[in-house]
């Protein structure tokens, strides 16, 4: 089963990981893309070694009878970019870009991107959620997924565990398996403790 490479998702490697020693003097953007550009426009943010994320996820398909699996943008048309004026100029120069948007509440950014990093990073499998759905906000209590907080809703396959991205209205999500679920009665403070 050939695998073709991830290119790289995020600059650096280990952009959360490290957590917000990359930050200094540099703010989130969220850059809107033209369509298809977001592995092109990843490619020149980490060619011009600009911080960012790309949220890729992995999708297997057949070719030609073989079954490979490539990497898909999770968010198509966006890019987070952690950057300066300048790294911001970077990406705009690229002819990639449609709009660079502000961040008003940069550490709910900051969380809801850790939060899908960790989720994609978890090896679950995960499906993109365009739509929100209104659901009960638990946090995981126990296993990989321990501390991730978000939204309990019901799908046609089971219930799922969504991860929001609430600057973009998007989220991700993964199939309940066994995890100690714990409700949180303020969602809107839920994302300030860690």
């Amino acid at each position: 089963m050939p695998v073709l490479p991830q290119e790289p998702n995020a600059y650096p490697a280990d952009l959360f990981a490290a957590g917000r020693d990359v930050a200094a003097e540099r703010v989130w953007w969220v850059l809107h893309t033209r369509a298809r550009q977001e592995k092109s426009l990843a490619r020149h943010l980490h060619q011009a070694r600009a911080p960012f994320y790309l949220p890729l996820i992995a999708r297997r398909g057949l070719q030609r009878g073989r079954v490979l699996t490539s990497y898909v943008p999770l968010f198509p048309g966006y890019v987070f970019l952690l950057g300066r004026r300048d790294e911001r100029l970077v990406a705009l120069t690229s002819n990639r870009v449609v709009q660079a948007l502000d961040v008003a509440d940069q550490d709910k950014l900051w969380h809801d991107l850790s939060q899908v990093w960790r989720l994609i990073e978890s090896g679950a499998p995960i499906t993109p959620e365009d739509h929100l759905e209104p659901g009960d906000f638990v946090e995981i209590q126990h296993g990989a997924l321990a501390g991730l907080k978000g939204r309990i809703i019901r799908a046609a396959s089971g219930r799922r565990f969504v991860v929001q991205v609430d600057f973009i209205q998007r989220g991700a999500s993964v199939l309940l398996d066994d995890y100690n679920l714990v409700p949180i009665d303020d969602p809107e403070m839920a994302h300030l403790h860690r």
